[in-house]
């Protein structure tokens, strides 16, 4: 049976946005592309008078749904997938797809799982920080000029998604681990790695990241997750027993050496 994308699936995630009106043009995007999950992260200047005002009459209740947060890995919490949107390429910014592909693919991913897409703040974009949040970037291709428009950006992915949804496709996708089970993951993984000396302490993010970019290949199951975790804990439990066993045995040949010299020093008397 093929597969229809599940629009309700996917949010559109703004991060520091700077202008109230990008917001606003941003939820008419939405609309017009029949999505209807915004979140907003950190924004600058959120007046709603002026978001209302570029969203117009038919996405206010986009608007009037925004949901907000602090802090981006808190937003992207419970989301079984995440995409980063980025102008520029190179450097950790490997994993890189099309507006086209990348719809193709939500297509099957979002019938389970539920999905973000995150755009950064207009002047900067997301930063490397922010993208190791995300399993797949998209790169909206441009001539020689690559800003583009905050809402401009947003139009383009969710026009893609629209006409990919009006496709028939092909294709299965698992329940994926949602962001708090990776990250849980990830941070249990960089403890256990720094501490083994498998990775450098001075510098774990840059193995780390290659171990992201692994793991996003696989696109884990929660349960899966699950797995690696208990691996971690058992390393942990293994390293701690070595560790209180060879103090034992350290205590152990202390104590035979200072009989061994009361005996040696009671002889010597004698």
């Amino acid at each position: 049976m093929p597969d229809k994308i599940n629009l309700s699936n996917i949010s559109i995630v703004l991060h520091k946005p700077r202008h109230p009106e990008n917001i606003g043009a941003a939820a008419r995007s939405m609309c017009n592309m029949g999505l209807s999950q915004l979140v907003v992260v950190n924004p600058k200047n959120y007046i709603l008078k002026k978001v209302l005002k570029l969203a117009t009459h038919e996405a206010a209740d986009i608007v009037e749904h925004v949901k907000f947060h602090e802090d981006l890995k808190e937003a992207l919490s419970e989301y079984n997938y995440v995409v980063g949107t980025t102008a520029r390429l190179g450097g950790e910014r490997q994993v890189i797809t099309s507006p086209s592909r990348l719809a193709e693919k939500l297509v099957s991913v979002s019938r389970k799982n539920r999905v973000a897409i995150v755009f950064g703040p207009e002047d900067k974009g997301l930063s490397n920080e922010d993208i190791r949040h995300c399993h797949i970037l998209v790169n909206i291709p441009t001539a020689e000029f690559s800003s583009l428009n905050l809402a401009q950006a947003v139009m383009i992915i969710c026009f893609e998604i629209f006409t990919a949804g009006r496709k028939e496709n092909e294709g299965f996708a698992p329940r994926l681990a949602n962001r708090h089970e990776l990250d849980g993951m990830y941070d249990q993984l960089k403890d256990i790695l720094v501490r083994i000396c498998y990775i450098n302490h001075e510098n774990p993010d840059y193995w780390m990241n290659k171990l992201r970019h692994f793991f996003t290949r696989m696109q884990l199951r929660a349960r899966e997750v699950s797995i690696i975790r208990g691996i971690c804990r058992q390393i942990d439990w293994y390293g701690k027993k070595c560790y209180e066993d060879g103090l034992k045995e350290k205590k152990k040949e202390q104590n035979i050496t200072r009989v061994n010299r009361k005996y040696e020093a009671r002889n010597t008397k004698h």
